[in-house]
């Protein structure tokens, strides 16, 4: 799986090949916004601008899907290494620094630690589901409520009377 490594936080993230950057941040505890985008944010849509992030470029070129149309409109006098974190899907493993706008004090050290550890590369396509389990047999009849099984199929063995259990269930 791929993993996200958020500079900021110290947090490796793993996610599925394909799943929106926003939504793996906020489902993990991230902090995405800063102030503007959490007194309103547009939720994800590509308009409100408040969720960009700054990809580290290190490992792969093709870490995240293309710019959108809306990110190259939205972010055109920022970095190119800016991305919008709602129009980003992951498909490999990442370095991301977020609340970019919030500036560098202090990021050194945590992206020199974040670059000498390794990412794994992470796959390009979904993970296998798990192989069916075994169909279980089918339940055999269980006896009512206050009644015990004897064993037998008679319905005149079965008294109804939980003391007179049958020889083989003591």
């Amino acid at each position: 799986m791929p993993v996200i490594r958020f500079v900021r936080e110290g947090r490796d993230v793993e996610c599925y090949p394909g799943e929106n950057l926003r939504e793996v941040a906020l489902r993990e505890g991230i902090e995405l916004y800063g102030l503007k985008g959490k007194l309103g944010n547009c939720g994800g849509c590509g308009q409100c601008i408040t969720c960009f992030v700054d990809v580290v470029p290190a490992g792969s070129s093709v870490a995240l899907s293309p710019r959108t149309g809306v990110e190259e409109r939205k972010l055109m006098r920022r970095p190119q290494t800016w991305r919008l974190a709602c129009q980003a899907l992951v498909e490999h493993s990442v370095l991301v620094v977020t609340r970019p706008q919030a500036g560098d004090g202090g990021l050194a050290p945590l992206l020199e630690g974040a670059l000498a550890r390794p990412l794994p590369p992470g796959p390009t396509a979904w993970p296998e589901p798990p192989a069916a389990e075994l169909e279980s047999p089918p339940e055999q009849d269980q006896p009512a409520a206050g009644q015990v099984a004897t064993g037998s199929d008679d319905p005149s063995a079965t008294s109804g009377e939980v003391g007179d259990e049958a020889p083989e269930q003591r």
